[in-house]
């Protein structure tokens, strides 16, 4: 069965923000989305869309505004043959089964349809739709993606499940895992994990996974950032419960204030430059130092597009992970726009976070 979202109105297609918060919201009801589209007030293709989705098997998610909830209810109305009625103050179809104020659920041949209304800087109402798709993420790190499909792909088809792979960065795989008929989820990521051994963590959210780990062994973090300006903090600060784990994040994008604030000497700046492996070191250390943490993480680098040389051309990014008891350094060079680089940058700090105490966050 398809996983479908329809934005209709303008107001909706102009506001990133409040669309971000939806798919969110979104995405923690359904176990996937297969696709996205977007309408405007007048578009009269609208109709012929919603006529071709519910044709097949569907879970469709629709979002409208105030302007557009009724054209949305008059449309569906015409699609499955029914008509509308007034019901706790909105205009619906009347086999609408489910209702909650702003919400409505619609169940139309083997298709289900929930209509929002969604308003911006207010809570989205209720996601009524259900899935019951069995489904599940999990993490593989340290493992190249040809030995990751040649170990595990046997493995699924003694459990009968399916596999998606996907590389976020090197050595950094995500699997979904599809059940299917007489699929078994639970005992296929038991023995994942026990032919990978220190290798997968079956989570979905990897962030909260370690907010959760650290957590209960009362551990801290805290980080140094330049070149990806607060976005390691935020890939943290964006869960739940970040606080109890976080210390904070000290963005020093100029020379003065890695030398004030995290104590990267002068001599090492100007020897190497900003962009290397000896201020990194230092930034970890200096965050450290600062916090009382029991993790440090520093990123430095060119994010571009410009500000590259031929010794450190654009995507030139050195990483510094430190616990306690151990450090580890590394010089990377990704590839893409400014937003991407800074976003594999953040991946890889968290993939060294996990290997720089790999007893704790791999442990069964």
């Amino acid at each position: 069965m398809k996983r479908d979202v329809i934005f209709v109105g303008n107001r909706l297609i102009l506001n990133d923000a409040f669309e971000r918060y939806i798919l969110r919201s979104i995405k923690n009801r359904l176990t996937s989305i297969d696709s996205i589209s977007y309408f405007d007030e007048s578009d009269k293709g609208l109709f012929l869309h919603l006529e071709a989705l519910l044709k097949n098997d569907s879970k469709l998610i629709i979002v409208t505004t105030k302007n557009t909830f009724t054209i949305v209810g008059k449309l569906l109305s015409t699609v499955t043959a029914d008509n509308q009625i007034l019901k706790e103050q909105m205009l619906i179809p009347s086999r609408a089964n489910i209702l909650e104020h702003g919400s409505y659920l619609l169940n139309h041949n083997n298709s289900e349809i929930n209509v929002l209304l969604a308003t911006e800087g207010k809570m989205l109402p209720p996601i009524l739709i259900d899935d019951e798709s069995r489904l599940a993420t999990i993490h593989l790190f340290n493992e190249e993606l040809l030995s990751a499909q040649t170990l595990l792909e046997p493995l699924a088809q003694n459990f009968d499940v399916r596999l998606e792979f996907s590389e976020l960065i090197e050595g950094w795989l995500k699997i979904k895992i599809h059940t299917r008929r007489h699929g078994n989820l639970a005992q296929f990521i038991a023995s994942a994990r026990g032919l990978m051994h220190h290798k997968v963590i079956a989570a979905s959210n990897i962030a909260a996974f370690i907010i959760e780990r650290l957590g209960s062994h009362h551990k801290k973090l805290s980080f140094a950032e330049s070149c990806s300006g607060g976005s390691l903090a935020h890939f943290f600060t964006s869960q739940s419960g970040a606080s109890a784990i976080f210390e904070g994040s000290l963005v020093t994008y100029s020379n003065t204030l890695k030398a004030n604030w995290l104590a990267v000497d002068d001599e090492s700046i100007e020897t190497h430059g900003a962009v290397s492996a000896e201020v990194v070191l230092q930034m970890s250390e200096g965050s450290m130092n600062v916090s009382f943490a029991d993790y440090a993480l520093a990123i430095s680098g060119v994010a571009g597009p410009t500000g590259g040389t031929d010794a450190k051309p654009v995507g030139t990014v050195y990483i510094s992970a430190r616990s306690k008891t151990s450090v580890h350094t590394e010089r990377f060079h990704f590839e893409g726009d400014r937003n991407y680089i800074q976003e594999q940058s953040v991946l890889m700090a968290v993939k060294m976070l996990l290997n720089i105490d790999r007893e704790m966050f791999f442990a069964a």
